[in-house]
């Protein structure tokens, strides 16, 4: 998604139309991690983001600091947001088993 979004409406209070851009992101986020993973077993979706006033001066953001630096423009009164957000698959993180210290104990005994 890479959208620019009104900050303000005649029609609308300023909260409510930062609440229906949060929503919109929010379905968008949601529907982007229902679709399939190449391998569901060792994926999942990660998101990268770019919020700024203008699509220049966007700066990349990590999914979960989305919603406060969208807080953080409305405050800086401008009248436009832009918005990107894209979906990658990528590999998780492979755990790590440690032994339990009941079982260290066993094989040295």
């Amino acid at each position: 998604m890479k959208k620019s979004f009104k900050l303000t409406d005649p029609k609308k209070h300023e909260d409510r139309v930062l609440e229906a851009i949060k929503n919109e992101i929010r379905k968008y986020v949601k529907r982007e991690k229902k679709k399939d993973l190449p391998d569901k077993a060792t994926m999942y979706w990660d998101f990268d983001c770019k919020i700024g006033a203008t699509s220049d001066i966007a700066q990349e953001i990590p999914y979960e600091e989305l919603i406060k630096a969208l807080d953080k423009i409305k405050s800086m009164a401008v009248t436009e947001v832009y918005v990107e957000i894209l979906a990658k698959a990528v590999n998780k993180p492979i755990k790590v088993e440690v032994p339990k210290e009941d079982e260290i104990q066993e094989t040295k005994d």
